[in-house]
């Protein structure tokens, strides 16, 4: 599907990428990784166009659409729903020539609206709406409606609706809740085409990634597999690596050895000279060189405090008078308690955790928490609130105003921040950067409670292993909220649900959550009387009125529609031919080729894919036919 080939790319005073060469198979779904910063949009950006490369070092077929999730979709008058149809430009373009269509052009219009199930888009279109956080009377609203981040997600909707040949992600669950993500994840393994994603969240590249794209030292690197066992084999490379190194430095020491003792003696000159030219035209093994990643310091509180730590008793907690957000609040939470608190963005999260960290009072009910309590809340806007002419070293210095000015670098040198960075603006800084200085700075003073309201948005994997180390050693209560499953797996012992006004605990594991948000994103995706019906199963022009539009209750001709039958069965034939000669391929092929089996079953899953759409058109084809004989 793509192929780079020697691509070097140089601008802004660097260089990206050198000589660097990888070809994807069709229909993968390939994780792109490494560091933050080495360069992984600018790859992107490569890919779509959007900057040049310089020659012919990237290819793709020239029929080939690239889709993308570049920015948020313009704040129009169109409906939610109506901007995704739009997506698809085929469909969207053919029901346009309809409405001026002459009569004898109308059959082959119809028997490609056929062909392309155009009359299920709304549906399809709801269901990912659905999916991706908009219920169906959302999917109605007009798009200036909405903030720039749930725009954000019509862009990822449209994208998924479209189908491009080539789906590129850039962080993709960055927008979205946990919630969205684990429905993502769900999509993107059933995505019928190749896709290049962008992510840090390890669940979702160990489940849906069937490649890692490695990105270091100005090169890519394919592996085969999800993350997991690109690490694995990552980690094995580096052993062989260092063994041919070690074997290398000891026959170097040897001939070196050997010249340095005889190469003044004339009996031994030509030997010695031969080992010297040994010596010379030995190439260096070169070795994985592991960048070390700072850790989070996250101070444990010295002394504990009697439990319970908080208690509330049928709370109320809202932003007006009369109108709480969540009502009748029954918890308890103890020094030792790891919560992760689930719910769709909306369902109240938000406001739960700012009721904890004391910056919202309870409007009925009971708050019960210790005065010596102290709160530690890291939450996403304070990233976009800070000032970006500000620096770490000058914010550093309002934290501790009594220190010694070596004591302030030296706590920011331990967050990960060097000696070049302290007085860099917060506007140069990176992401990753911003979000390690607020996550270390409220935590310095040993809170008996974290509140983490996503806190990996901005960090790269290796970062987010860091964070999770830090909470494992860290002695006082989480509060965490992240679309990392990964992280809220690994951190959290207890689950909360925020859903129908209030908070609950939720009485499974995380798989028991995930099967849920998809059963439930499932059901609420097939509600017809809530679809919009589109206009192409009412609006096809009468072929008996030549010159007249807009005759709302015909419909293509039964001849059109013989046609489109026979067209669908041939098309099943030629896939059960196609599937017998694939599982033929399977049962010859050997054992110990698991990369020919692996190629095998991927053509195999996606050829039944293509034969039950086949079959669903052909169904639909003579469903159509039985109401027009």
């Amino acid at each position: 599907m793509l192929q780079i080939t020697d691509l070097t790319f140089n601008a802004w005073g660097r260089k990206f990428l050198e000589d660097a060469s990888v070809s994807l198979p069709p229909g993968s779904k390939v994780g792109l990784v490494g560091r933050n910063g080495i360069g992984k949009s600018t790859l992107f950006k490569l890919i779509l166009g959007e900057l040049a490369a310089g020659g012919d070092e990237i290819s793709l077929p020239k029929t080939a659409r690239i889709g993308s999730v570049d920015q948020e979709h313009p704040a129009t008058p169109v409906s939610v729903l109506e901007t995704i149809l739009e997506a698809d430009e085929e469909r969207h373009s053919l029901l346009g020539r309809l409405e001026t269509a002459e009569p004898e052009e109308m059959g082959e219009i119809w028997t490609r609206l056929i062909e392309i199930e155009a009359d299920a888009a709304p549906a399809r279109a709801a269901e990912i709406l659905v999916g991706l956080g908009f219920d169906h009377e959302n999917q109605q609203r007009p798009m200036s409606e909405f903030s720039g981040g749930w725009r954000m997600r019509v862009a990822l909707a449209a994208a998924l609706f479209a189908e491009p040949d080539m789906l590129l992600l850039d962080e993709p669950t960055n927008y979205l809740d946990l919630e969205g993500a684990l429905w993502l994840e769900a999509r993107l393994k059933k995505y019928p085409h190749t896709a290049l994603i962008i992510s840090h969240d390890r669940e979702m590249l160990n489940e849906v990634c069937t490649h890692i794209l490695h990105l270091a030292n100005r090169n890519l690197t394919l592996y085969t597999g999800n993350y997991d066992q690109f690490e694995k084999a990552r980690a094995e490379k580096a052993r062989l690596q260092l063994s041919a190194k070690a074997k290398q430095d000891a026959e170097r020491a040897h001939l070196q050895a050997f010249v340095d003792r005889f190469k003044a003696k004339a009996s031994k000159a030509a030997q010695a000279q031969s080992r010297m030219k040994r010596l010379a035209k030995m190439q260096p093994v070169a070795t994985t060189i592991e960048e070390r990643v700072a850790p989070f310091i996250l101070p444990s509180p010295p002394r504990p405090l009697a439990p319970p730590l908080i208690r509330l008793e049928r709370a109320n907690v809202g932003y007006e008078p009369g109108k709480p957000i969540l009502r009748n609040l029954n918890l308890r939470m103890d020094l030792d308690d790891r919560i992760g608190l689930l719910g769709v963005n909306g369902a109240g999260k938000s406001t739960f955790a700012k009721m904890i960290a004391g910056a919202l009072n309870v409007s009925e009910g009971e708050l019960h928490r210790d005065r010596k309590m102290r709160v530690g809340w890291f939450h996403q806007h304070q990233i976009e609130a800070m000032d970006p002419t500000d620096t770490p070293l000058e914010i550093i210095r309002r934290a501790m105003p009594d220190a010694p000015e070596s004591a302030r670098r030296s706590k920011l040198a331990q967050w990960g921040l060097g000696y070049e960075k302290q007085e860099t603006t917060v506007a140069s800084l990176s992401g990753g950067e911003r979000a390690r200085l607020l996550l270390n700075q409220v935590a310095m003073d040993a809170p008996h409670i974290l509140i983490l309201d996503e806190p990996t948005n901005h960090l790269d994997i290796d970062s987010r292993r860091a964070l999770l180390d830090a909470l494992n050693d860290y002695s006082g209560a989480v509060i965490l909220i992240t679309h990392d499953r990964s992280l809220m797996e690994m951190v959290a012992d207890r689950l909360w649900l925020a859903a129908d006004g209030t908070v609950k605990p939720w009485d499974g594991d995380m798989d028991d959550y995930a099967k849920f948000v998809l059963d439930r994103a499932k059901a609420a995706a097939v509600k017809p009387s809530q679809i919009k019906e589109e206009a192409v199963v009412t609006t096809a022009p009468s072929a008996n009125h030549k010159g007249k539009k807009n005759d709302k209750k015909s419909g293509p001709s039964p001849s059109t529609l013989r046609h489109a039958v026979k067209k669908a069965e041939e098309r099943m034939t030629q896939l059960t031919a196609e599937i017998a000669r694939i599982d033929d391929d399977m049962a010859n092929a050997s054992v110990s080729n698991p990369k020919a089996l692996e190629g095998l079953t991927r053509a195999r899953a996606k050829t039944q894919a293509d034969l039950d759409a086949a079959e669903a058109a052909w169904v639909a084809a003579e469903e159509a036919l039985a109401e027009v004989s």
